[in-house]
């Protein structure tokens, strides 16, 4: 096959000419300049946003008041963590009445009503 019958031909709508050369070049690089332009403004509007975002941290941080209110909260979501375990943990032991301790429970999770 010869280097007139490159099957891009018809796709560039003309002969193949060697890269970089004519219009399409030129459009190539308008594409790639307006990616370029949108991926900046993009970063731009990140930076505002981690900005602002660390404005809000600055003043929480500066407020005593705000940072035991948050130490609260997650105080009470540990607390509130650990009972919902501890309560895990209780129904797993009582499953197993009846069997080796040191065995896992073969018995389904799932309470079974009989409704008749």
């Amino acid at each position: 096959m010869s280097d007139h019958d490159d099957p891009r031909d018809d796709r560039l709508g003309g002969e193949a000419g060697p890269p970089g050369d004519g219009a399409e070049e030129e459009s190539d690089d308008a594409r790639v300049a307006e990616g370029v332009e949108h991926l900046q403004r993009a970063a731009r509007e990140m930076i505002a946003a981690a900005r602002s975002f660390l404005d809000v941290v600055e003043d929480v941080v500066g407020d005593h008041v705000a940072v035991s209110s948050v130490a609260e909260a997650f105080s009470s979501w540990g607390q509130a963590v650990s009972r919902a375990a501890g309560r895990m943990a209780e129904g797993d032991e009582s499953d197993g009445e009846g069997e080796d301790p040191g065995q896992s429970s073969s018995r389904s999770q799932v309470q079974h009503i009989d409704l008749s």
